[in-house]
């Protein structure tokens, strides 16, 4: 009977993503999130394209200008990063909802191996690409003028021209709150 109950647990504890959990319990076990803000910037406000590519974990090379004319959501991420984990069914729903409208999504992995972040992406359903910046830094480079990734989650929102249009600093709290900011920005020049 205690082997039974043991074998229970023990598959219990397999099936559920426990430090996602206790994040969303409020226990962050010293992980310091950026709060939630939101940041958008006017159309006259934005800057300059920005320019990124880097090796996907896939092998694949992703590159910004593949995605030129589009609206496109570059998340800032690694496994191991609890928000990241509540976050990213959300990302994925959001992606969804944009199918074949225009819209890229990309991730950065700022700390992951391509293993680990093949398997994280598995793991949360996660179908768009993720960039490895965890060597050489290039991506996080790219932002580190006005918009910085100042935490990790972090999601920015480039606009048709590659401009940053708006920041998410920590953990996106609803899908609905990302579509807005993108169909806000389908909607330019429309």
């Amino acid at each position: 009977m205690a082997l039974a109950v043991a074998s229970a647990l023990l598959l219990t504890g397999c099936t559920e993503d426990s430090l996602a959990e206790q994040y969303r319990e409020g226990s962050g076990k010293n992980y310091i999130a950026g709060d939630g803000s939101i940041a958008e910037f006017s159309a006259d406000d934005r800057g300059e394209p920005v320019a990124f590519s880097g090796e996907t974990a896939q092998g694949d090379v992703f590159d910004s200008a593949d995605s030129a004319g589009d609206v496109t959501v570059v998340n800032f991420w690694y496994a191991g990063c609890a928000p990241c984990r509540v976050e990213a069914p959300l990302l994925e729903e959001a992606r969804a909802s944009f199918d074949g409208e225009g819209v890229t999504f990309v991730g950065v992995n700022v700390r992951d191996q391509a293993a680990n972040a093949a398997s994280f992406e598995e793991r949360y359903g996660v179908s768009y690409p993720s960039i490895l910046d965890v060597e050489s830094g290039d991506v996080q480079l790219a932002f580190a003028g006005r918009v910085p990734p100042a935490a990790v989650p972090t999601t920015l929102v480039l606009d048709k021209e590659g401009r940053v249009a708006a920041r998410i600093l920590g953990q996106l709290q609803d899908a609905s709150i990302l579509e807005t900011i993108v169909d806000g920005l389908l909607a330019e020049g429309a």
